[in-house]
């Protein structure tokens, strides 16, 4: 088996009082909840989630039926195999969201969740995803600083006062919502604790 990634164990994760792994998995659920919502009041044709990781997210699409097409990009080789093993039938590609293997004005939705907060080159990754965008986006990164009080409370990261060693940008609600405005129109922002969604509009 291909490495498990810290997505995959976030996904994974069950309803045990262990290191309040319960809180956890009850923070996700209602992650997952809001985005198949928001997925689902857009009414997209085909979706392309970038950093697709294990493809979780768009196995929850597919189940839920939000929408015809679904596919998906990761830069991990690693991930992209494990997804197509645990999630047989999603259309998914190896590919650098810096240069994505999809033409101009490609999806009706593009989702981008979890992924921003690990570049070093954010603004590239979003001129480059709303390339391949035809109308809507939907961006979702850590609220911080809730997102890092939550992780230090439960003894996670403690020598970095909460912080997860990948993540390198750092966004609160407001400072997002002005990031993503500079590249698109911002139509809704919902802050399921502790993360932040942008649905925007190309």
């Amino acid at each position: 088996m291909s490495r498990v990634t810290d997505n995959y164990k976030k996904h994974t994760v069950g309803y045990s009082f262990w290191q309040f792994k319960f809180l956890q998995k009850l923070l996700i659920d209602n992650y997952l909840f809001i985005l198949l919502r928001e997925v689902k009041n857009l009414k997209p044709e085909n979706v392309l989630e970038v950093g697709c990781g294990e493809g979780f997210i768009l196995e929850k699409l597919k189940n839920e039926k939000a929408c015809k097409k679904l596919f998906g990009v990761d830069i991990s080789k690693d991930a992209i195999n494990l997804a197509k093993k645990i999630h047989p039938g999603l259309d998914l590609k190896e590919g650098n969201i810096y240069n994505l293997p999809y033409k101009d004005n490609s999806f009706d939705l593009v989702i981008c969740a979890e992924v921003l907060e690990h570049l070093e080159k954010p603004i590239d990754a979003m001129n480059e995803i709303k390339r391949v965008c035809k109308k809507n986006l939907l961006l979702s990164v850590p609220n911080e600083p809730l997102f890092r009080i939550g992780n230090f409370t439960r003894g996670k990261n403690w020598s970095r006062f909460g912080n997860d060693i990948d993540h390198i940008q750092h966004w609160s609600e407001n400072s997002f919502r002005k990031f993503v405005g500079k590249f698109l129109k911002v139509k809704k922002v919902v802050t399921p604790l502790p993360w932040i969604f942008v649905i925007a509009e190309k």
